[in-house]
């Protein structure tokens, strides 16, 4: 099983393009160019690793795309499991995504009470999904 952690952020500035030393304000407006983050989900499940159990996630801030935009990495990656949330509700809710299914999961105010954290729901249905998965394979 490779549980692939969310990027921070899909875009970075290359070291050999960051500035010296401070940026002046007295230089004017600031223009910056990033360049993507690669991605590595394909090579992982094309060529890495085809025959494991993947799991990626996939965060937004509009909870009108999240689920095509989850669905849109499994057509595109070929992978088993995405976790897709808003950042908003993170802490609490997220959709379990694969190609036949949504399986939303998300935490009682007694659960908030209690300490318990939205991770331990995903990894249980992660631990359940992989064992039916190394199952299915044998």
């Amino acid at each position: 099983m490779f549980y692939l952690a969310a990027a921070v952020s899909d875009f970075y500035v290359p070291v050999s393009e960051m500035p010296e030393h401070k940026i002046q304000s007295s230089g004017g407006p600031l223009q910056i160019t990033m360049k993507m983050v690669p991605k590595m989900l394909s090579p992982l499940v094309k060529d890495w690793a085809p025959k494991a159990f993947i799991i990626s996630f996939k965060l937004e801030t509009d909870p009108s795309i999240v689920i095509d935009r989850a669905r849109n990495a499994l057509e595109i990656y070929r992978h088993q499991v995405v976790v897709a949330n808003i950042l908003d509700s993170r802490r609490s809710f997220v959709v379990i995504i694969t190609k036949d299914s949504e399986t939303k999961l998300l935490l009682s105010e007694e659960e908030v009470g209690k300490g318990i954290e939205i991770e331990e729901k995903i990894v249980d249905d992660l631990l359940s999904r992989h064992t039916a998965f190394i199952h299915d394979k044998n």
